[in-house]
């Protein structure tokens, strides 16, 4: 039996819902996925494996011209994943502008790998069933005729942008079109030996997904510049068979953001560290005990050593 094994990278701009598509495609919650765009902030694999393929997927940080140090590295892991990738997915969605951050899209253009430009989120593009009340098969079908017309445009303006590319409709978070990708996807890959250890899920360690969780709790329940001048770590991950315990820090660049995420009287953090306990033990599947702390460690995200040291380094 011929295996077959390769890199299937996910790139393009903030909030098309690359991690959802990535969370879909692994069958497993590896990437955040929220509504709010710059979720991810590294390059996440996750793994999936049968007895005869291994697809090693890996999420990207959406791509934009970066303001501060921390954009900057986010931008480095989306291009790395142009250079070692075996099939690229482009994702955009019915929304983005085609010509948005022509910079790395004339990356793609020159790639001769094969590339699969996936159109996401195809169900805003539903007609309402029943519009302003009416019933009739006539009125449906002008609907769902319409939808169709907005769709070929789309898929006419990308084909343009990207004429190598195989154009895929999808909706990730209604699962429309996942099956059909990872069918094509497993076409596509070379014969390969496993990269990876067969029952190997991710590349990343425990201690990164708790951070992450954590961290998008506190993109949920905070507003404006608060989520993204926060990072996360787990300073101690102690675990036996039955339970983990967890102590965490919040890092924040103001002391006015420490009072922010702590709240009146702690009542924010508290609700913070009790819905990622929740999340963390659906996750690990085990009893969670979990400390949350919040400490300011001014400008951060502009110093070289300390996203070294947070781990934003793409090498």
């Amino acid at each position: 039996m011929k295996h077959k094994a390769g890199f299937v990278n996910i790139v393009g701009n903030p909030n098309v819902g690359k991690s959802t598509l990535m969370n879909q495609l692994v069958g497993e919650r590896i990437s955040i996925a929220t509504f709010k765009a710059q979720t991810t902030r590294h390059r996440i694999m996750g793994i999936v494996n049968t007895d005869d393929m291994q697809i090693v997927f890996s999420d990207t940080p959406g791509v934009l011209k970066p303001n501060y140090k921390l954009q900057e590295s986010m931008l480095a892991f989306s291009e790395s994943a142009l250079a070692d990738a075996d099939v690229l997915l482009y994702v955009t969605d019915v929304v983005e502008n085609p010509e948005k951050n022509m910079e790395f899209l004339e990356k793609v253009q020159k790639m001769t790998i094969p590339v699969l430009l996936l159109i996401n989120k195809i169900d805003c593009l539903a007609p309402d069933p029943n519009p302003k009340g009416e019933g009739s098969s006539q009125t449906k079908s002008q609907g769902e005729g319409s939808s169709q017309m907005k769709l070929a445009l789309i898929v006419e303006k990308w084909h343009a942008l990207l004429p190598n590319a195989e154009i895929l409709p999808l909706s990730a978070k209604n699962k429309f079109g996942v099956d059909m990708l990872l069918k094509r996807i497993k076409e596509l890959l070379p014969e390969s030996p496993a990269f990876f250890d067969k029952d190997q899920l991710t590349d990343k360690p425990a201690r990164f997904f708790v951070s992450e969780i954590i961290r998008e709790k506190i993109l949920l329940y905070y507003d404006k510049e608060i989520p993204y001048s926060v990072e996360v770590v787990v300073e101690r991950f102690k675990e036996d068979e039955r339970q983990i315990h967890i102590n965490a820090v919040i890092y924040v660049e103001r002391d006015s953001q420490k009072g922010i995420i702590i709240g009146h009287q702690g009542v924010a953090l508290k609700k913070v560290s009790t819905e990622a306990r929740k999340s963390l033990e659906k996750f690990f599947d085990k009893h969670i005990f979990l400390e949350v702390f919040v400490k300011v460690d001014k400008d951060w995200r502009s110093s070289k050593k300390e996203l070294d040291n947070f781990g934003y380094n793409p090498e």
